[in-house]
C-alpha cells in the first residue's frame, strides 16, 4: 500500500510540474504574441498585466523612501543643520496619506505608457513597451527617494549653521543692549 501511494503521489507531483511548465510556455508564448501586437486591445492587456508589479514596487519604494527620510532627518540633527527636525506620529500619518495620493497620481501617469504608444505608433511595439515601462517604473520608484536625497544634501551643505544662527542671535542681543 505504501509503494502504491508513493507512485501515485509521484505521478501527481510530476503532473503538476508538467502543467506548470506547459502553462509557463503558454504564458510566454501569449506574452510574446501580445507584446508584438500593436492593437489597442493588446496594448491595454500588456500594460494592465504589469500594473500590480508597478504598484507593489511603489509601496515598497514608499517604505524605503520613508526610512531614508528618517535617516536624513537623523543626520540633519547630528550635523546641526538649521531647521526644526522631528518625526512624530502626526508627520508619519500625514506623509503616509500624502504618499497614497502620490501613488494615485503615479497610476494616472501610468496611462502615459499606452497613450504614448497610440500617439507615437512605434514600428517595434514590443521593444517600445519594454523600454517605456522600464523608464516609467524606475523613474517612479526613484522619485520616492528624491526628498530624502535633497534633504541629506541640504543638511550636509548647511552643517553646523545651527550654531552660527545661535551665535548671531547672541551677538545681536549683546550689541543691541550696548547701543
Amino acid at each position: 500500500m505504501g509503494m502504491l501511494q508513493h507512485q501515485l503521489r509521484r505521478t501527481v507531483v510530476d503532473a503538476v510540474f508538467e502543467f506548470r511548465y506547459l502553462t509557463n510556455i503558454e504564458t510566454m508564448t501569449e506574452e510574446l504574441t501580445i507584446g508584438a501586437d500593436p492593437s489597442t486591445w493588446a496594448s491595454e492587456v500588456w500594460w494592465s498585466r504589469r500594473r500590480l508589479r508597478y504598484n507593489v514596487a511603489l509601496l515598497v519604494a514608499g517604505v524605503v523612501g520613508f526610512l531614508a527620510y528618517a535617516f536624513a532627518v537623523d543626520r540633519c540633527i547630528a550635523l546641526r543643520a538649521p531647521g526644526e527636525w522631528e518625526i512624530t506620529i502626526f508627520t508619519t500619518l500625514f506623509q503616509g496619506f500624502a504618499y497614497l495620493i502620490m501613488i494615485g497620481v503615479a497610476n494616472i501617469c501610468y496611462f502615459l505608457g499606452p497613450w504614448s504608444e497610440r500617439i507615437l505608433q512605434p514600428n517595434n511595439v514590443a521593444t517600445y513597451r519594454k523600454i517605456a515601462y522600464r523608464l516609467g517604473f524606475w523613474f517612479s520608484v526613484l522619485l520616492t527617494l528624491t526628498p530624502s536625497v535633497v534633504l541629506f544634501i541640504y543638511c550636509s551643505l548647511h552643517r553646523g549653521e545651527d550654531k552660527r544662527i545661535i551665535l548671531e542671535s547672541i551677538r545681536k542681543a549683546m550689541f543691541g543692549q550696548l547701543s
